[in-house]
């Protein structure tokens, strides 16, 4: 919409007496996302190992990819990183086709394979000189070796060699392998196992800086709290198929929570309206209820009023809202999992 000039404060006019405006953000077009699979097909023989699955991811976002053994977690990164072909569907990674453009991409994306072949007898500082000259055969720009070597906490070890490192040390310098040249893209697949607990902070806020730069990020783990403390989207996958997907607060918030306490037997139930479904297990002289509520705070604030009004003593009391571990063992325990693709 064009605004008519009229030289006051509301419509500043240009140095050549033309009206000017600003752009409102919210037309701008949305960034192209980094990563789009759509209708993802692999298998091998009869065996159809990934099904027909969909996956996004904005750029500057961490995609965690989770799954019970078997899932297929491991050919979809396999394609998304264009060492295997997928046997049908769309697949866009920062705008390629990784299978048709695989070294263009692999120049502006790292990996951090759950296994790697490091040689024993180089140094850190020696292999991250060597990985510079064979990578990109010198078109890359990488970081100085020792800016590397700190940037995961292995300075004190750059001149001891490889096979002398402890597991957590060789982790993290497959780590900073993959941050050679400043990605756009980092695959991280269980980048922080046989890490000790102090390691494995400085790794997460490494990995956060790098989101606040805008790197972005698909993350495979086994720790449920590592996607949890660091994942803006996940996809929870199970027998080749995506089963829970979504931000993690709308995959959380799809969840009921729970409210979990202990009566004697001769204690008579609050009514189901009062706390809704509850399930109860007796075991001797106690009855040990669970409560799964959509709204933990108004039937917690119930259950406690009724409790003080009849004098009744709620033993072991505990409440808590939805986890991803708790969404992660319904995915493995039943297939019929709601899914969340917001």
């Amino acid at each position: 919409m064009t605004t008519t000039a009229t030289g006051d404060r509301d419509h500043p006019r240009g140095a050549s007496g033309a009206t000017t405006t600003t752009p409102d953000p919210s037309l701008r077009p949305a960034p192209d996302p980094a990563i789009e699979v759509q209708q993802l097909r692999c298998s091998y023989g009869d065996f159809e190992a990934v099904r027909g699955i969909e996956l996004r991811a904005a750029p500057g976002e961490l995609l965690a990819v989770l799954g019970t053994n078997g899932a297929g977690k491991t050919t979809t990164l396999e394609v998304l990183q264009g060492r295997r072909p997928a046997d049908a569907g769309h697949i866009r990674v920062l705008g390629l086709d990784p299978a048709r453009q695989r070294r263009a991409l692999a120049a502006r994306a790292g990996v951090v394979l759950q296994e790697s072949a490091l040689p024993d007898e180089l140094t850190p500082a020696e292999f991250l000189l060597l990985w510079q000259q064979m990578a990109g055969g010198g078109t890359l720009t990488h970081r100085p070796v020792d800016e590397q070597l700190a940037r995961v906490d292995l300075t004190h070890r750059r001149d001891v060699r490889i096979g002398r490192l402890s597991g957590g040390e060789r982790r993290r310098l497959d780590l900073a392998i993959a941050l050679s040249a400043d990605p756009e893209l980092l695959f991280l697949d269980e980048p922080t196992a046989g890490l000790d607990p102090e390691s494995r902070a400085d790794t997460w806020t490494l990995i956060r800086q790098l989101l606040h730069t805008g790197t972005t990020v698909v993350l495979t783990t086994h720790y449920l709290e590592e996607a949890d403390a660091l994942a803006d989207r996940l996809a929870i996958m199970h027998e080749g198929q995506i089963e829970v997907a979504g931000t993690l607060p709308d995959v959380l918030a799809a969840r009921d929570a729970r409210i979990r306490f202990t009566l004697d037997n001769d204690t008579t139930l609050p009514n189901e309206r009062l706390i809704g479904q509850a399930t109860v297990t007796r075991q001797r002289d106690r009855q040990h209820v669970e409560v799964r509520t959509p709204d933990l705070a108004d039937d917690l604030r119930s259950l406690l009023a009724w409790s003080q009004a009849g004098g009744t003593d709620l033993q072991r009391l505990h409440a808590s809202e939805p986890t991803l571990a708790e969404v992660f063992h319904d995915v493995r325990t039943t297939t019929n999992t709601p899914e969340v693709t917001r």
